[in-house]
């Protein structure tokens, strides 16, 4: 299992924070996300956002360190990239 996380540079409600994808599908991202504790609703369209609290915790449990537009290419790449206003997938891939 491979998932991946961008440094904690997005700011919002007063903190900083991170986003986990994966490029395989939503279900290994799903999983992996419930395994560090993360709430199913901080699942948005195609990744999960994640406090700068936690970033090291998804980066202890296996995460991937990278850039930002690393994050986009991966999920372009594996057709798993959901931006607003397109609807969500109906299954998992």
């Amino acid at each position: 299992m491979t998932v991946y996380i961008d440094p904690p540079t997005w700011p919002g409600h007063g903190r900083m924070w991170s986003h986990l994808v994966s490029d395989v599908s939503f279900e290994e991202l799903h999983t992996f996300a419930a395994s560090i504790g993360c709430p199913p609703k901080a699942f948005e369209r195609d990744h999960y956002d994640i406090p700068d609290t936690r970033y090291a915790d998804a980066v202890r449990a296996g995460a991937r360190e990278v850039g930002s537009k690393e994050i986009v290419r991966r999920l372009t790449a594996a057709g798993l990239r959901r931006p607003k206003g397109r609807p969500a997938p109906s299954a998992s891939r």
